[in-house]
């Protein structure tokens, strides 16, 4: 099957031929209409045919009521989970709810009291570091270290990991695969990470949001919980169709929590905080699930030969350096010796010089890089990255 992944979408159009107002975009109506948008992670393809025909049957019944979540979208990610991952979940495990990101305010406000740590490892996304301050926790950070040359990885210092935790600290945002930074976890990390977490007797959130996003041909995701069964019963592992198949806006995530104990204690916290699971989310979960792959896999080929364009550019921008993501559809680039070296802030002068809105580094702790989503078409990444060639190319 055939799917179209190089015909530009107008995301600023107006819905009609009456020129009524567009339906906003985060994405494309954040900045004025000649800058390409290349910063929040939501791709510009059309979602899989599959989803749109659910949703298109779903939204014709016309009843949109209070909903509940069908066996049949338990029992369709019980199926990818072992297609997939090889991990055998069952269906009692899940607890769906609106979004990756309120799963994390929620764990902190299930696992911990107020003035108890929350650590993250940076760089990261930003509402992880928003998580300990919005739910009156600490919030305790330890970073990663950077590639020393070209052809090198984002790695973990475990060192700098333990040092950072303190008798106060309770509970762990992961994230795998790694947003920004596209690192696809090796299994001796993975050890070492839960090495740490044993000793300090710590929970962790696994946001896995991105697995479905492996770039390097022939590698296959191996949730946290899964690679490591002692880690389960303190493992809250965080996945959605939403990056995968482009469905953020549907809302639609699943909370895997093999404990009971601690299952419980997620599901108690949620009551009266978290609404009822989207409708039309769930059907198009279940959809992308049980029929997406076909279309997952062609996508997969598109972001591969996206990466590999970018790469292009990036060895003609003098200064620099990034570390080929292994996984995602974002980029991570290091811009303090690069031609915008000394600017406070790289993405600003972006933005304003080439009409490029990237994701500014600092947001994710990291001042001097930004982040590119590379999940475009070809022809809007090419033009994007023309215009940064402009003012990186020296």
């Amino acid at each position: 099957m055939n799917f179209d992944f190089a015909t530009p979408i107008d995301r600023r159009q107006p819905r009609d031929a009456d020129q009524c107002p567009p339906w906003p975009s985060q994405k494309w109506h954040r900045y004025a209409d000649d800058v390409l948008p290349l910063w929040v992670a939501d791709m510009d393809f059309r979602s899989p045919p599959a989803v749109i025909d659910a949703l298109s049957e779903r939204v014709g019944h016309g009843v949109y009521g209070y909903g509940k979540v069908p066996e049949s979208l338990e029992q369709a990610l019980v199926d990818w989970s072992r297609e997939h991952y090889g991990w055998e979940i069952s269906p009692r495990w899940q607890h769906w709810l609106p979004g990756v990101v309120p799963a994390l305010h929620l764990a902190s406000l299930a696992f911990t009291k107020p003035g108890d740590g929350v650590l993250t490892i940076t760089p990261i996304y930003p509402p992880f570091l928003q998580v300990a301050e919005r739910t009156g926790r600490l919030a305790q950070q330890a970073e990663m270290t950077p590639p020393a040359s070209p052809g090198e990885s984002w790695t973990l210092d475990l060192d700098a990991i333990e040092e950072a935790i303190t008798e106060r600290t309770r509970l762990l945002l992961w994230c795998h695969p790694h947003n920004p930074t596209g690192r696809q976890w090796r299994r001796d990390e993975l050890e070492g990470l839960a090495a740490l977490v044993e000793r300090h007797q710590l929970i962790v959130v696994s946001d896995e949001l991105h697995c479905d996003l492996l770039l390097e041909d022939g590698e296959r995701h191996e949730p946290l919980a899964a690679a490591l069964p002692q880690l389960a019963e303190r493992t809250v592992t965080l996945w959605a169709p939403s990056k995968t198949f482009n469905l953020a806006g549907l809302t639609a995530a699943c909370a895997v929590i093999p404990d009971g104990r601690l299952r419980q204690r997620f599901r108690d916290r949620a009551k009266g905080l978290m609404p009822d699971a989207n409708v039309l989310g769930l059907v198009a979960a279940e959809a992308a699930y049980r029929h997406g792959e076909p279309w997952r896999q062609a996508l997969l080929e598109v972001l591969r030969e996206n990466r590999q364009r970018l790469a292009e550019y990036v060895a003609g921008w003098p200064g620099v350096v990034w570390a080929a993501p292994e996984s995602t559809y974002l980029a991570w680039l290091d811009l303090r010796q690069s031609a915008l070296s000394g600017q406070e802030s790289p993405a600003k002068v972006l933005l304003e010089r080439a009409g490029v809105a990237l994701s500014d580094g600092a947001d994710f702790g990291w001042p001097g890089f930004v982040r590119l989503n590379f999940g475009t078409t070809a022809a809007q990444l090419g033009e994007a990255l023309a215009r940064m060639d402009r003012v990186l190319a020296g």
